[in-house]
């Protein structure tokens, strides 16, 4: 992949694809092909073909997808299933059949069992039973990652496979019915400290442990992987510590400046019990992760009162 390479980000306007292409233009690639929901119908299979047939992309990054937390995930179950099939299937089919140079997918870390031993490994795949919460979106990802090997054992591709963990950065999702849960945290606190309110409830117990990762770091990880990994085997993409959602909680409220009460709604689902990945393999390619946790959130809650016209 060089500067002049043809490199189709789908899925630029999300949160991580965005990112893709501010890590891209960095370093100078300036051929990209980008296409919005509108312009570029990633379920529709015959659109799918002609982009590619038409714009012969050399390069891919597959992040287009259909994301949400755990309500929109237990809410709409066929969508998550449905629209990530589809996506993945005609991208990577689509890819095969115009000759693409090389294409990384990515999944995420729901791919693993529920119960799996931590921190998350990438043998542990298909080794139990999935979370209930979020099992269509990580079936369909299980498939993508099993379609790109598949399209590498029986016809020789250059399809690569990457696993992140939990995101968050600019362009995420604030809608706090469908947002993860770092996001949805920062809107909560930040409206219920404009208002004044007395406190903020919080789904869950806050005891499940997790690991948060800024997409800028994914973006860079991808890039390189993109550039230096060409192996069948899927990686693992994190930092590799991980906190407790109430840890989390009290960071992101002494952030945003919110001196009320936390209230713990423990009537709601926690979720798997800890999501902590493994990423040597990762670190032993020669990558490793450079934004901490509390400099990547003040630096988002920063970007978030920019958006909504609001100081901090």
């Amino acid at each position: 992949m060089n500067p002049s390479s043809r490199i189709f980000v789908a899925g630029h306007r999300g949160m991580v694809g965005s990112a893709l292409v501010r890590r891209l233009q960095k370093d100078g690639f300036t051929n990209l092909l980008l296409r919005s929901s509108s312009e570029l119908n990633l379920i529709d299979q015959a659109a799918v073909r002609q982009f590619f047939q038409t714009e012969k992309p050399s390069h891919v990054f597959l992040a287009a997808a259909k994301v949400g937390g755990i309500h929109a995930n237990n809410t709409y179950r066929a969508e998550f299933l449905y629209n990530n099939l589809m996506i993945e299937s005609n991208i990577i089919h689509s890819a095969y059949e115009s000759g693409v140079e090389k294409l990384l997918f990515l999944g995420s870390s729901c791919i693993y069992p529920k119960l799996a031993p931590q921190p998350l490994s990438e043998e542990s795949l298909l080794t139990g039973e999935l979370e209930a919460t979020n099992e269509p979106y990580a079936i369909a990802k299980i498939a993508g990652i099993k379609l790109c090997e598949a399209y590498r054992d029986q016809y020789g591709c250059n399809f690569i496979s990457a696993m992140p963990t939990n995101l968050y950065g600019p362009n995420d999702n604030y809608d706090l019915m469908n947002s993860h849960v770092l996001p949805a945290l920062i809107r909560k606190f930040h409206t219920a400290k404009t208002e004044g309110l007395p406190s903020v409830e919080v789904w869950g117990t806050g005891s499940p442990l997790r690991e948060f990762m800024h997409v800028d770091d994914l973006a860079d990880a991808c890039f390189f992987l993109m550039q230096n990994y060409n192996e069948k085997r899927f990686v693992n993409v994190g930092t590799g510590v991980d906190l407790s959602i109430r840890q989390l909680a009290e960071m992101i409220k002494d952030i945003v400046g919110f001196t009320g009460e936390l209230q713990w709604n423990s009537t709601k689902p926690d979720g798997t019990p800890r999501k902590l990945m493994n990423v040597g393999l990762l670190h032993n390619l020669g990558w490793i992760h450079t934004i901490g946790l509390r400099e990547g959130i003040e630096k988002v809650y920063q970007e978030f009162c920019q958006l909504n016209s609001i100081n901090a």
